[in-house]
């Protein structure tokens, strides 16, 4: 159960380095490849506002990646189950705010990954 909680986390941190790549780094395309419902036109002065939200998903893909290297059992969970809580607290409030699929994309599989850590390490 603890393997299937580190590959999970894992994933929830992929998806999250992928979206700070393409919001700090490839905005114009990626971005609007992603957000279609955003008018073309808004993709280039958006582009700072991108950049900065792409930097905090790049501090929830840290915070994961670091709770792989802390060797305290109890210490790492606290670690990881923290930032997969705020990825969800993310995803929540971006499904409520910008588009409803963002809770499936982004909110399901971190309280998929809080669950079976949960599981794994408290039940």
């Amino acid at each position: 159960m603890e393997i299937i909680a580190k590959i999970l986390i894992a994933f929830v941190a992929l998806e999250h380095l992928y979206i700070a790549y393409f919001e700090m780094f490839a905005w114009e395309t990626i971005g609007k490849k992603t957000f279609k419902s955003i008018p073309g036109d808004l993709f280039r002065p958006t582009k700072a506002l991108a950049a900065n939200q792409g930097l905090y998903n790049g501090f929830l893909v840290a915070g994961l990646v670091w709770s792989f290297f802390i060797s305290d059992v109890s210490w790492s969970f606290n670690v990881a189950a923290f930032f997969l809580g705020c990825v969800i607290v993310a995803g929540i409030y971006g499904a409520i705010t910008a588009d409803r699929k963002i809770f499936f994309t982004q909110a399901a599989p971190a309280i998929l990954a809080l669950t079976v850590l949960l599981f794994a390490y408290k039940f």
